[in-house]
Formats: structure tokens, C-alpha cells, sequence
């Protein structure tokens, strides 16, 4: 009978458990699902794709680092390529309104506006309803907005909505833009700042700022090959600074030799440099602060394999 009841006991302690992790979903386009390079299918069994794409993503890449920090979230992703709010609000409200969300972390298209780039409005407008949809399902969800990253192919060639302007002017208007859609929806806790981190990458030395001159010896290439989506370092990037911003946790304590970057071929160095970028960003945006000093052995595959 003691056995029985002890038994019982493990039974409710474990759903309570399983009950207490907090749900994220991901909503997006490839910026998120990480379209052009290995990120794209990185551990797709992770998490949860709603539209059975079988991607992994950044999502995959938050939901190990998050695991590895010790934090146990149910993560799902609702993407579509080249899309913004407007296309999830019209053709994927069944499939996002299925379950009331604790965190979801959303951008819309990276030229803000397709038909108008650069222009806010539709953003602004868009990211308002969504949340209101959102909020009405769950009063007490913590949204988050995610400035996404100059392009190079709209800054350096002639014909590029930003052609002319230094690297840094697409992310301070995709920020801006950010800025004014996060104001006045009160469920939206914090924009992302993964532009800035992308800029701060380039003006600390850490990455190139314009590949159509080529890539500087010892430095990243933030971008993939079509100098529009991001290489695996700056989905990494990415990941890190929504990290940081979600769980308040320097992502500096994941060290050197974290799983994920370790099984896409990032070297040691590169890790470093991208985890001390994302802290910056973080920390001058007030996201985290420094964590502990935590001494990390090296990483073996199998401890990999083990810590997801």
C-alpha cells in the first residue's frame, strides 16, 4: 500500500511538472525556421512545428540553449517564407488561437512592409491585432517583438530599398518600427534587439559589414549566401539574444562549449565572440545582467546527445 501511494505520488508530482512548463510559440517567416543554412533543420524533433514542415530553427536553437541552462519550455513554431503578421492573422488564426500561449515571439516581414518597404504602418498595425488576439486567449501573455537584421542585399546593390545608407540605417528603421509597435499593446513585454546585435557584431570587429567586397580575414559572415538570410553564426546570434531577452539569463553562461554550436561546426572562438556580442546587447538594452563566472568542461558529442 506504501509503495502504491508513493508510486501515486512520483505519478502527480511528474504531471505537475510537465503542467508547470511555460508554452512559447514562435511566429514568423525564414528569419525564424532559419532558411538558408544547416539552422533550418537543426533538431526538428525538439519542438513542435504547427505547419508539420519538419524544421527546427531557432526555435530549436533557443529550446537548447534553454535546456542546457536548466529551463524546460514547450516550444512551438508557426512560420511562413517571406511573410508578415497580416498572412498569420488572415490564414492562421485556427492554428495559432488552438491553445492560449504563456510567451510568443513574433516579427513580421524584414522590409517591414513588402509592397511599401520601410514603411511602418502595416507593422504597427498588424503586431497590434495580433496581440490583442493573443491576449484575449491568454490576459496574462508576455509577447515579444523581434527587430530582425539589416539585409546587405537591400543596402549595398543600387536597386536595394536601403542602396546608399550605411549597414547600420536598415536596423535602426526595422527597430524603430519595432519601437512604435510595441508602444501602446500592453501585453508586449520587450523588443528583441537582433539587429543591433547583428550592428554591435560589426562594429566590434566580430563580423564583416558588407560581403559583396568580401569577407575580412578572422572575421564572421553574418549573412548566408544570398546576403539576405542569415549563415549559421547569425541565426546563432539571433537565438542567443532572443534568449537572453525571454528568460532574463546572460547567455554567457552557456559557454564556450555549447551543445548546439558545437554539432553545427562553430568553432570555440566563434562561440565566445557571439555569446560576449549578445551580452553586450542585452545589457546596454537592461535584458540581463552578468551572470556568475561558471567554469565549462569541454564538450563531448555525447554530452550533447544527453543535454537535449
Amino acid at each position: 500500500m506504501q509503495l502504491t501511494r508513493l508510486l501515486a505520488l512520483g505519478f502527480l508530482l511528474a504531471a505537475s511538472t510537465v503542467q508547470a512548463q511555460q508554452s512559447i510559440l514562435f511566429i514568423g517567416n525564414s528569419f525564424t525556421f532559419g532558411a538558408g543554412s544547416a539552422v533550418q533543420y537543426y533538431r526538428p524533433d525538439s519542438i513542435t512545428d504547427l505547419n508539420r514542415t519538419e524544421k527546427g530553427g531557432m526555435p530549436a536553437l533557443f529550446k537548447a540553449f534553454s535546456e542546457q541552462a536548466g529551463l524546460h519550455y514547450d516550444i512551438s513554431m508557426e512560420t511562413e517564407p517571406g511573410s508578415g503578421l497580416d498572412f498569420h492573422i488572415d490564414n492562421k488564426l485556427g492554428t495559432i488561437n488552438r491553445r492560449p500561449w504563456d510567451i510568443v515571439v513574433m516579427h513580421g516581414h524584414s522590409l517591414l512592409d513588402l509592397a511599401k518597404p520601410g514603411d511602418p504602418a502595416k507593422l504597427i498595425s498588424t503586431a497590434h491585432q495580433l496581440a490583442e488576439i493573443l491576449a484575449a486567449r491568454n490576459p496574462a501573455i508576455s509577447i515579444y517583438l523581434t527587430a530582425t537584421w539589416s539585409r546587405a542585399d537591400q543596402t549595398y546593390p543600387d536597386k536595394g530599398a536601403w542602396a546608399g545608407k550605411p549597414i547600420e540605417a536598415m536596423a535602426r528603421d526595422v527597430r524603430s518600427a519595432y519601437d512604435k509597435a510595441a508602444s501602446g499593446a500592453p501585453s508586449v513585454k520587450a523588443v528583441v534587439p537582433v539587429g543591433e546585435a547583428w550592428i554591435r557584431a560589426m562594429q566590434t570587429g566580430v563580423a564583416d559589414n558588407n560581403p559583396y567586397d568580401g569577407i575580412d580575414f578572422g572575421k564572421l559572415d553574418l549573412w548566408t549566401y544570398d546576403h539576405y538570410h542569415a549563415s549559421i553564426a547569425g541565426y546563432y546570434l539571433e537565438a542567443l539574444v532572443v534568449f537572453g531577452t525571454v528568460t532574463k539569463r546572460d547567455p554567457r553562461m552557456l559557454g564556450d562549449h555549447e551543445c548546439a554550436g558545437f554539432e553545427l561546426g562553430l568553432p570555440q572562438q566563434q562561440i565566445h565572440a557571439l555569446q560576449q556580442v549578445a551580452f553586450d546587447e542585452l545589457a546596454a538594452a537592461g535584458h540581463v545582467k552578468p551572470a556568475p563566472f561558471v567554469s565549462v568542461k569541454p564538450v563531448a558529442s555525447d554530452r550533447c546527445v544527453h543535454a537535449h
